[in-house]
Formats: C-alpha cells, sequence, structure tokens
C-alpha cells in the first residue's frame, strides 16, 4: 500500500455552532473524520477551524473606474483569501473572471453577471445601462452569465429629484425577477434608500444589498417573504464622506445620506430580531479595499449581534444560503484556522493562523 500524504487539523473544529470535533483529516484535497489507514507522510496543524468566510458581497475585476486587468483582479482575490474569506459571490463586475475558477490558490466565485442599471443611474463604468423595456432581455442574459444569481441598481440618486429614488417602475422589476426564477435563477438588488424596497420585495426578490432603508413598516414584509439582507456596513461607514461631498449640490441626498447612516446598526439589529437573515458582505471592489470580511463581522456584533450568529453570517449559515458545502465529510477542505475561538471574541477573524484551500495550506 503506498504512503498519502494528509494534513491533520486537531484542536477544536466548529463544524457548526454546536458541533465542535476534536480533528479532521485532509486527504486528496477532502475532508474526513476518519484518519486514513496509509497515512504517513502527515503534516499537523493546530487551532480553532472554521469554515473558510463568506464574503457575500464582493467585486473581484472591479476597480474605481470599472474593470480591471487579470492581474489586479488577481491581487483584489488574493487579499480577500489571506484574509480567510475563501468563498465570495461576486455581487455584479463587468470582468471576466471566469479564470479564477482554473486557481486552485484562489476563492470560489459565485458570480451574479454584472450589475443591471437605469441609464445614467448609476456609477459610469459598472453596469449595463438600459430602460426598463429591455430589463427582461438583460436579466436573461445576466442570469446566463453568473452562477444562479442576477443583480439589479434598484434606487439611485435621481438628479432632477435631488435624491435617492426607485430606478424601476414596478411592473418592469416584476417582469425582470420572475424570468430570472423562470432561469433558475436568484435576484438581488443595491438599494440605499427606502422607496424601492417594497415593490422589490412584492415582486419577489431574493436579496437586498445595504438596506439601509429599511423600516419599521417594511421589516414585517421582509421577514415574511424570507427576503435576505446584506448590510455591507464597513461600506455603509463611507456616507458621511459621501454626504459632504455632494452637500453644495444635493443638500437633500447628503442629509438623507447621513441619517441612514445614523440609523445603521438599529436598522440591522431591528432586522436580525424581526428574523430577516443577515449575511457578510463588505462590498470590496470599487472605492473600497478587499480583505475586510473580518471587520465586517465585527459591525455586525457592534450592531447587536449576538457572536456566534455572526460568525453563522459568513460561516456555516451563509454556506447553506449559497448552497455551497462547509466541514463536511467529503467536501473540498476549505478552512481558516485561529489562535483561540472566535465565538469567544470575533476579532480573532482577523489573524488566522492558517488559511487552507482546497487542501493546500496557504498562510
Amino acid at each position: 500500500m503506498s504512503e498519502r500524504a494528509v494534513l491533520h487539523v486537531k484542536g477544536r473544529i466548529l463544524v457548526g455552532p454546536d458541533d465542535v470535533r476534536d480533528e479532521l483529516w485532509v486527504v486528496d484535497g477532502r475532508i474526513s473524520y476518519d484518519r486514513p489507514v496509509d497515512a504517513r507522510d502527515i503534516r499537523t496543524v493546530e487551532g480553532w477551524a472554521l469554515p473558510g468566510l463568506v464574503d457575500a458581497h464582493c467585486h473581484v475585476g472591479l476597480g474605481a473606474h470599472g474593470p480591471v486587468d487579470d492581474d489586479v483582479a488577481e491581487k483584489q482575490a488574493l487579499t480577500d483569501r489571506d484574509a480567510g474569506a475563501l468563498l465570495i459571490r461576486d455581487a455584479g463586475s463587468p470582468s471576466d473572471t471566469r479564470w479564477v475558477d482554473d486557481r486552485e490558490d484562489l476563492p470560489k466565485i459565485i458570480r451574479a453577471g454584472r450589475h443591471i442599471a437605469r441609464t445614467r443611474r448609476y456609477i459610469r463604468g459598472y453596469a449595463h445601462e438600459i430602460e426598463p423595456e429591455d430589463l427582461v432581455a438583460y436579466v436573461a442574459q445576466e442570469a446566463r452569465r453568473g452562477d444562479g444569481w442576477v443583480k439589479l441598481v434598484g434606487d439611485w440618486i435621481d438628479r432632477d429629484l435631488g435624491d435617492l429614488a426607485p430606478t424601476w417602475p414596478r411592473a418592469a422589476v416584476e417582469a425582470g425577477i420572475a424570468e430570472a426564477h423562470r432561469l433558475g435563477a436568484r435576484v438581488t438588488a443595491h438599494c440605499f434608500a427606502e422607496s424601492s424596497l417594497r415593490d422589490l420585495v412584492e415582486a419577489g426578490i431574493d436579496c437586498i444589498e445595504h438596506a439601509t432603508g429599511l423600516t419599521e413598516e417594511l421589516i414585517p414584509l421582509f421577514a415574511e417573504r424570507g427576503v435576505a439582507i446584506v448590510p455591507t456596513l464597513v461600506n455603509i461607514a463611507t456616507f458621511p464622506k459621501l454626504a459632504d461631498g455632494g452637500e453644495s449640490r444635493y443638500p437633500r441626498w447628503s442629509a438623507h445620506m447621513r441619517r441612514l447612516y445614523e440609523r445603521r446598526y438599529d436598522t440591522v439589529r431591528s432586522a436580525y430580531d424581526a428574523g430577516i437573515p443577515v449575511f457578510v458582505g463588505t462590498d470590496a471592489g470599487g472605492t473600497l479595499p478587499h480583505g475586510l470580511v473580518a471587520a465586517e463581522v465585527e459591525e455586525l456584533v457592534t450592531a447587536g449581534i449576538p457572536a456566534v450568529e455572526a460568525l453563522a453570517a459568513t460561516t456555516w449559515g451563509a454556506r447553506a444560503w449559497l448552497g455551497r458545502p462547509g466541514l463536511e465529510e467529503g467536501a473540498a477542505a476549505d478552512l481558516v484556522v485561529y489562535e483561540s475561538d472566535p465565538r469567544a471574541d470575533v476579532r480573532v477573524l482577523g489573524a488566522p493562523r492558517r488559511v487552507v484551500l482546497n487542501g493546500r495550506v496557504l498562510g
């Protein structure tokens, strides 16, 4: 019988919030909870192990002015990986990043295609900018390009109004979401303000990004429909600076952005208390740096979400929501090892001891 090189992870293996085991083995890049009989060349890693973290709102291949070269996208992905984010839901990118799938040293990406926005109602260079009569066709196109998700821009500043406003009429979003669901894709939308949310949720949307406009009136609707939110609080932290920059031209918009910022923690905690699924996303890409997944978990705790639930929002719960395995028997060995128990202090996530991706120890 030939000898096999294996990885032995021992200490505390957090398979789930209450499922803690003493060790696991990695053979041929896969997880096993039984010691392989032919294991001889064994490398041991000790500590507290979690499934690879999930950044459920990230933009690999996106820069401040649109798509970036592959070498820049590679650096973005490596930064996320070294921070422990081994599964990324890319919530809209104009770049073709399929080449990442061939790299065993880069995070796994679930793509939402390219953003779909209204003409002149989003950041230049990011999205398909179209009119409502074309929405169904573009949704179908991006549903086929993506990995089971489509990303709409649900609201943006209306320059004539001088404030945030919905980008799509209700009939258009109803038809677009129905088309995505017909093709087997889920739909999410960028939404800062209050005014677009009811139409999107009642039209059947699956998730809302940022969701700063959630109100006491809207929260029960989200909970009833099971619509998830990805708050991206590390991005919402930029609202005051954005408001200052737009004060002279759009004072109404600036005041609105400040109000959304000021109540951000109350919004997230109220959503969580109502049973709305909350997941971790950083909105990295564009102008925000990559590698912020630990900071976003800490922000959720600051908002009042219990530490174990904030961990679930980037590990067990997030992976289940996205249909990807965690530390299950036979699953790809994607895990992060820490010095101490992250359930006791989520700040531990900011200093991974080892990163293991596809069974390879990378850091």
